[in-house]
């Protein structure tokens, strides 16, 4: 294909605005479509573009963890986002979280102002016949466009549900209750930590398994992605299941001698500290259940809450199926998929394979050979699994060291060996990068 004037890019969310920000900033001109604010999504509440409707953490910067690994690797790549998110991170602890509404216009504000970035407000229902686009509409695409995907895929099934943590204010909290710290020590006091004895846990449990929720069209069953299971699913898998998931106490001391029996986790959501959401309590419970529930739990028993959970549908495609390892969609040429449509679970793995689309769209115009990154990067690796695993049974994947190829030689200690495969890593980024020519 040679040069082309411009790339459609659909969907103004992080993949889209990284795959946009990264093809205007090598010179070629880019038309971005948002359906926003002309037609909301049932999650999102503004226009921004990059507007996060879940956890306002990006997770950890802790070179030792994948979510840290994949941010270096980013970063080496240029990414915009991160760069927005550094100007308006909260404490967390060793994530990086950031002020959601202050990130989403920082990210508009450079998006919009860029000469050669055009931003629509308008829905597309199909992609053009000719030219390059990139389709990053999210986890929220609309019906529409979800049917132009099935009609020429044949693909059913495209879609799973997600679920929204409530988010409640500081003020609204009984601090004679809580306990500030973080698992192992790790980042000081940015979390607050609820405890519960055996007592009261039994308490919350009984209620939380026999609380109304918003039960979801019976085709849908099944389709929970293990990473953002909703509380009260974890729960009814057995009454010890949230002790070893998010209510688990370990790594925590309470301060006061007392064994815990379990722990809620408050996780800060603005700069000034008077919003925390509840860590790990995605729900479907209606609305006034999860005061009712919520309020059992040591410290929120007068808990105002700002946002409640909510089920929303997650739309993704069997990209085994219908990608190359370059994000190339393999039924129509010229078109690339980023995001978490392509069954990456995160908001820093959605935004990543952004880049890596956006550099393909570039290369595709400009008539060169589309670039697969190294599996032993994290990009590389995630890319790679999207792309190769069983399409039968296609599930949404985090970022993770497990995605990587073995190291050469045995490395003692869990934080040691993953350093090492950080280290490989980006060195492996960094050589491909030279050779690419792409810095």
């Amino acid at each position: 294909m040679t040069r082309t004037e411009e790339v459609m890019v659909v969907g103004g969310g992080l993949a889209g605005c990284e795959a946009a920000y990264r093809i205007a900033e090598s010179g070629i001109r880019v038309r971005l479509c948002e359906m926003r604010p002309v037609r909301m999504t049932p999650a999102h509440q503004t226009g921004y573009l990059a507007e996060l409707v879940c956890s306002n953490s990006l997770k950890s910067e802790d070179p030792a963890t994948a979510q840290g690994l994949l941010k270096a690797e980013m970063r080496l790549l240029g990414s915009l986002l991160l760069d927005c998110a550094e100007d308006c991170r909260v404490p967390a602890g060793s994530a990086l979280a950031v002020e959601r509404e202050l990130f989403a216009a920082k990210v508009t504000g450079i998006i919009r102002s860029h000469p050669l970035i055009r931003v629509e407000e308008r829905e597309i229902t199909c992609i053009p016949e000719e030219g390059i686009t990139i389709i990053a509409t999210g986890p929220l695409t609309s019906d529409r466009l979800a049917a132009w995907i099935r009609d020429v895929t044949g693909e059913d099934n495209l879609y799973f549900y997600d679920a929204v943590a409530p988010v409640v204010t500081a003020d609204s909290l009984d601090f004679s209750k809580i306990f500030r710290g973080s698992r192992y020590g790790k980042g000081g006091d940015d979390y607050l930590n609820c405890p519960l004895t055996e007592e009261e846990y039994r308490r919350f449990y009984r209620a939380l398994v026999e609380a109304d929720v918003h039960e979801g069209h019976p085709v849908d069953k099944g389709l929970f992605f293990e990473g953002c299971m909703p509380i009260e699913v974890i729960a009814r898998r057995g009454e010890a299941a949230l002790c070893f998931g998010p209510m688990r106490p370990v790594g925590l001391e309470s301060g006061d001698g007392k064994r815990v029996h379990a722990v809620v986790q408050l996780r800060q959501e603005n700069r000034e500290g008077t919003l925390y959401s509840l860590v790990g309590f995605q729900t479907r419970l209606r609305f006034k259940e999860q005061e009712r529930v919520f309020r059992l739990i040591p410290g929120l028993e007068k808990a105002e809450f700002v946002r409640y959970g909510v089920m929303h549908r997650n739309t993704y495609i069997n990209s085994p199926r219908l990608l190359e390892p370059t994000l190339a969609f393999t039924p129509k040429d010229g078109v690339f998929f980023a995001g978490q449509i392509t069954g990456c679970e995160g908001y820093m793995e959605s935004a990543a394979t952004g880049i890596l689309a956006g550099l393909n769209a570039v290369r595709l115009a400009a008539g060169k050979p589309l670039l697969v990154l190294p599996r032993t990067t994290m990009i590389g690796a995630l890319c790679h699994h999207i792309t190769s695993a069983s399409g039968d049974r296609f599930q949404p994947m985090n970022a993770n060291f497990g995605l990587l190829p073995p190291l050469e030689e045995k490395v003692k200690g869990r934080r040691e060996r993953y350093l090492a495969y950080s280290k490989r890593s980006l060195r492996s980024l960094q050589e491909f990068v030279d050779k690419a020519e792409l810095g």
